[in-house]
């Protein structure tokens, strides 16, 4: 039996979190060559450090004490209401598993911790543009689609 953990990252996990992202990018497939994989690992980790200070909250989940997946959580501040409590919501995104390690119920306990974090600092909304793949776990763990959404893509096609 496995020994699975999932726990709230922390500014020492930086490199192995920039590993597993280029993992999942390069899995994903993009247009040209990746960067190089040592530049890449280093800048990223220092995106990371600053960031893991500020808004964003990460969950990494181990196998037999080896970084097998994350789910990163960007708080995004809402402008004050009288009416209203929640004074943010959460972005989800940059969820990941290796691929040996999918189908065991992994990703699920991301997600979760996730929503857990969410209900306990009374988040108003997770939102997330999940992929196709990823779309059927979300729906699974109690994400669906709202009405009201509108989006307006600004990336110059």
């Amino acid at each position: 039996m496995s020994d699975m953990v999932i726990r709230r990252a922390e500014l020492d996990d930086a490199p192995a979190l920039a590993a597993l992202r280029r993992r999942f990018k390069v899995e994903d497939g993009g247009d040209g060559v990746p960067q190089d994989e040592t530049q890449f690992i280093g800048e990223c980790t220092e995106w990371l450090r600053t960031r893991m200070a500020g808004p964003w909250r990460i969950w990494l989940a181990e196998v037999d004490g080896r970084p097998c997946g994350h789910v990163f959580l960007c708080l995004v501040e809402k402008v004050p209401s009288p009416y209203e409590a929640s004074e943010a919501l959460g972005y989800v995104t940059n969820f990941y598993v290796t691929p040996e390690q999918r189908n065991n119920g992994l990703g699920k306990a991301l997600l979760d911790e996730a929503t857990s974090y969410a209900r306990a600092h009374r988040l108003d909304t997770l939102i997330v543009w999940p992929s196709e793949r990823s779309a059927p776990l979300y729906r699974r763990c109690g994400f669906d689609g709202p009405d009201e959404l509108l989006e307006q893509p600004v990336v110059p096609s």
